[in-house]
């Protein structure tokens, strides 16, 4: 089985004048590379890399949004014989500088960013970098993309990159809330990005927009790792406010999304058409068909043959409503420590509520207390830097532990029914740990306890149970005050967050939380289950109020 970088050279000689990477440059137009361009790019940056002396198998750090200089940088890293540390597109200062110091990152690169100024402070001082096309502007101390480019010839030949080298470590939240870099290799990359290519069969014809951050495994594996194993054409989305004409310029055949924006797209579709006309229409035989093509167009979906759902739950109406206009969402299930590669879909399969079956050469069983365990042939090497950590994420015979609960049922598939860990999802996959964020909520004298929840919804959220003072406070005509008090309480609070641990509002409870009523342990910790089932039906509600602070 060859690997990514053995992948590249191969399309680089036997599609050398294919498009490979489309990528928006801004103001409507776009820059398409060959595999030959995108390739001599990669050989001329990995010359320069190999010149710095760096020592061997560094660490190289790789701080930018989606763009394919994303892609050829990596290869770059990977052909000058280093490791590659994706830095996801907004973190904190305190997390990035985390990361970099903590993988012992020689270099960084820099490239499309949103709000970089805010972020800057998180990478060392001294450290060297280099930038790549799209770039903020104004970056100080850093080597420019297409000066080194113009200044370096192409390396020569192939490098050789052992299988079970270390290629990547990827950072992802652990219980803690502090990022734990998880290390594959070229082997365990390749396992996840050919299994997932076998199993929606795809080849050099597919089209794929990408646009979720390539930090994270999903779309790391099922767009750059794959593509560099079939070699399919990769576009780029450039903005929010552009996405839609992106998707239709891609027209891709394999889309992978979140459920947030699955939700997202149809609301725009209603926007247009109002639900009960769309399900009327849908109906008449005579209209269905021209109506599913017009709204899979408008959507640029059109061309889609697997369309994947995944990192966090979809619901069930959701599916049913994309299956009614001809687009099966499959879903997908899987980790950091897998690369993601774990349960899926089979088309024809669908049963809501279930992610899908194990890949044909993953194993997965219920621990004794229900836990999910799974064995992959993508599973990570270790976390680096923490053996402590490894050694309690993996059973003896090499089953790694998710931390969610499950039933399997007469078919293998396997459905998620609560979590081990209090580590939980929001909707764009992002995993969020509550302690931390609960500890800062209650560093107020109106707040006595706090509980931070949102699985599945795309940010989390807080409940508070007030203090004698707040109490006092609210009982005493003082809610404006209090309201005002604790929305700018809020705001310090998100301020110190990545922004996927941001708070969409806080709630404040009319219940007491106690030891009598269940909702707090003899030592005074939350039952998080407890309370999860007392607050989650006025979830929809909370969000819908739009409000900073809610009161119920």
């Amino acid at each position: 089985m060859k690997h990514q970088l053995a992948g590249a050279y191969h399309f680089e000689k036997a599609t050398k004048d294919r498009v490979w990477l489309t990528q928006p440059t801004g103001g409507g137009q776009v820059l398409e590379l060959t595999w030959g361009e995108a390739m001599d790019q990669a050989r001329r940056m990995a010359t320069y890399l190999e010149s710095l002396g760096l020592p061997e198998k560094s660490q190289i750090a790789l701080f930018s949004k989606n763009t394919a200089w994303w892609i050829i940088s990596d290869l770059a890293i990977w052909m000058a014989g280093h490791v590659s540390v994706p830095i996801y597109p907004t973190l904190s200062p305190d997390t990035i500088r985390h990361i970099i110091e903590h993988s012992e990152s020689k270099l960084v690169f820099i490239g499309k960013l949103d709000g970089y100024e805010a972020m800057a402070p998180g990478i060392p001082d001294g450290l060297p970098r280099i930038t790549t096309p799209l770039c903020p502007p104004g970056i100080e101390g850093a080597t420019p993309w297409d000066e080194i480019i113009a200044g370096n010839e192409p390396m020569q030949g192939e490098t050789e990159r052992d299988p079970a080298e270390l290629a990547t470590i990827v950072y992802t939240s652990g219980s803690t809330g502090k990022p734990k870099g998880v290390m594959h290799s070229f082997e365990t990359l390749t396992a996840g990005g050919q299994g997932v290519a076998d199993l929606i069969g795809a080849d050099t014809n597919d089209r794929m927009l990408s646009y979720l951050p390539l930090a994270h495994v999903y779309e790391r594996n099922l767009v750059e790792t794959t593509t560099l194993l079939v070699g399919y054409q990769v576009f780029f989305a450039e903005s929010l406010d552009t996405f839609l004409t992106d998707l239709q310029r891609a027209r891709p055949t394999l889309f992978a999304s979140v459920p947030r924006l699955w939700s997202k797209f149809q609301m725009g579709v209603f926007k247009k058409m109002p639900p009960k006309k769309l399900n009327l229409y849908l109906k008449i035989p005579i209209l269905n068909g021209i109506v599913r093509k017009k709204v899979l167009q408008g959507l640029g979906l059109d061309s889609v043959r697997n369309a994947a759902s995944a990192s966090a739950p979809i619901p069930a109406a959701l599916i049913q409503w994309y299956n009614d206009l001809g687009l099966e969402l499959l879903e997908g299930y899987g980790m950091s420590e897998n690369f993601g590669y774990s349960h899926a879909t089979r088309p024809g399969t669908v049963k809501a509520g279930y992610v899908g079956q194990t890949y044909d050469d993953v194993e997965h069983r219920l621990s004794d207390e229900g836990e999910v365990l799974v064995k992959s042939p993508a599973t990570m090497l270790g976390y680096f830097k923490n053996e402590e950590a490894t050694a309690a994420m993996l059973t003896e015979d090499g089953f790694l532990k998710t931390g969610d609960r499950g039933a399997i049922d007469g078919e293998g598939r396997l459905k998620i029914t609560g979590r081990v860990k209090e580590l939980f999802k929001t909707s764009k996959g992002k995993y969020v740990a509550p302690a931390p964020i609960e500890n800062k909520l209650m560093n107020h004298p109106a707040v006595e306890q706090a509980y931070v929840g949102g699985n599945g919804q795309a940010q989390p959220y807080g409940v508070l149970m007030l203090s004698e003072d707040g109490r006092a406070k609210l009982s005493n005509g003082g809610r404006d005050d209090l309201e005002e008090s604790l929305a700018a309480h809020l705001a310090a609070v998100n301020a110190e967050l990545d922004h996927h641990e941001h708070l969409k509002f806080v709630a404040v409870a009319s219940d007491d939380w106690t030891i009598e009523n269940g909702l707090l342990t003899p030592t005074m910790k939350l039952k998080r289950a407890a309370i999860e089932d007392m607050y989650q039906p006025k979830e929809e509600d909370w969000y819908g109020t739009g409000a900073k602070v809610v009161f119920g």
